[in-house]
């Protein structure tokens, strides 16, 4: 059986749609899948990048594909009032539902479906606060051991080779992206060409130029 450990934060549409994706593209496959919140701003702070939502045209198309891809794949998909939003309270709630920081499959379907399904605002109080009392987390969200727990999902997966959401870990190796489903399958299958120099020779490959900034 292969452990997997998905890492994600509630503020990417593509995480929604790569976690109702997941089933599909492992089924039949004998594995377990840990969940783990993330902060991505952290992310892109480590990398020195910005988010797709803070580059305008490029915020435009995510809106627009992420509806389109949601279309596609049958999912239940609404724009929140307001994105980005900070996603702090969300991702601590997560971390607070279990005493190992680890929330199940059902408690975060029930926190994305509150930023993705409802076309609401995501950091409304009072919308948290139903939140919250309908999941019943079992450890303070607030406190400082679940704050350290989710800064410590987030560095693991930095030291992992993670640069965003959603992304998926097995044996090491990083899958990023909803696209990237169908080679995690192939990975998790044992495709031989994960042996091979398409996977192992990339980094290999010279640098032409940097760019100055």
């Amino acid at each position: 059986m292969k452990e997997i450990t998905f890492y994600f934060d509630f503020l990417s549409p593509y995480a929604w749609l790569g976690f109702q994706a997941q089933p599909q593209a492992l089924k039949g496959i004998s594995h377990l899948v840990h969940y783990k919140p993330v902060l991505f701003g952290a992310m892109l702070k480590h990398h020195g990048q910005l988010g797709p939502a803070e580059i305008p045209a490029k915020r435009d198309w995510t809106y627009r594909q992420v509806q389109w891809l949601a279309r596609q794949q049958g999912v239940d998909l609404q724009m929140p009032a307001a994105h980005p939003f900070n996603p702090l309270a969300l991702l601590r709630l997560a971390v607070a539902t279990q005493a190992d920081g680890l929330p199940n499959r059902f408690v975060i379907e029930k926190m994305f479906q509150h930023v993705w399904c409802s076309g609401l605002d995501a950091s409304d109080a009072d919308r948290l606060a139903a939140l919250t009392a309908q999941i019943a987390p079992v450890q303070d969200p607030q406190s400082g051991h679940v704050k350290q727990q989710l800064q410590s999902w987030t560095q693991e997966a930095i030291a992992l080779g993670v640069f965003g959401v959603p992304s998926w870990v097995v044996d090491g190796k990083v899958f990023w992206g909803q696209d990237a489903l169908p080679m995690l399958r192939a990975y998790v299958l044992g495709d031989d060409w994960f042996n091979g120099p398409g996977w192992h020779g990339v980094r290999d490959i010279a640098v032409g130029i940097r760019r100055q900034g």
